[in-house]
């Protein structure tokens, strides 16, 4: 099957599936006049990768899941080292998120919300100790 039907099967846009054949965690066959030909083993590992990464894991976990997916011989515990892993940054992203909820809420109470000049938000946006980090 070609590139556009692997798109539509695996519910990913060609671009990524391109994507993935550049960094190597696919490799499809190459028809007669150049174009990829999708076996259903591509598709396979097509969907794996779009459920890890829709899990939020990153390109070269999905890389390493995929590799010890395909490993007969592997053990568990490597998998579940990334998992955890994995799941270790999850919850600091939402220990973040529940700290930027309380601070916004926080500022949000603290402003009348009327006509006047004067905003605790504002304000508290200008005083803020801790600059919000852009990863």
């Amino acid at each position: 099957m070609n590139i556009s039907q692997a798109a539509k099967r695996v519910n990913l846009p060609s671009k990524t599936i391109r994507y993935y054949e550049e960094i190597g965690l696919v490799k499809p066959l190459r028809d007669s006049n150049g174009y990829r030909v999708f076996s259903d083993r591509d598709l396979h590992k097509l969907t794996f990768l779009a459920r890890s990464r829709a899990l939020g894991f990153s390109i070269e976990d999905c890389r390493a899941l995929l590799a010890l997916y395909e490993d007969q011989s592997r053990a568990s515990a490597d998998v579940k080292r990334i998992a955890r892993g994995h799941l270790g940054k999850i919850e600091t992203k939402i220990e973040d998120l529940i700290a930027m909820r309380d601070t916004l809420s926080d500022l949000v109470r603290a402003c009348a919300g009327d006509q006047r000049p004067d905003c605790p938000i504002l304000k508290g946006i200008e005083n803020a100790t801790d600059p919000v980090s852009e990863d």
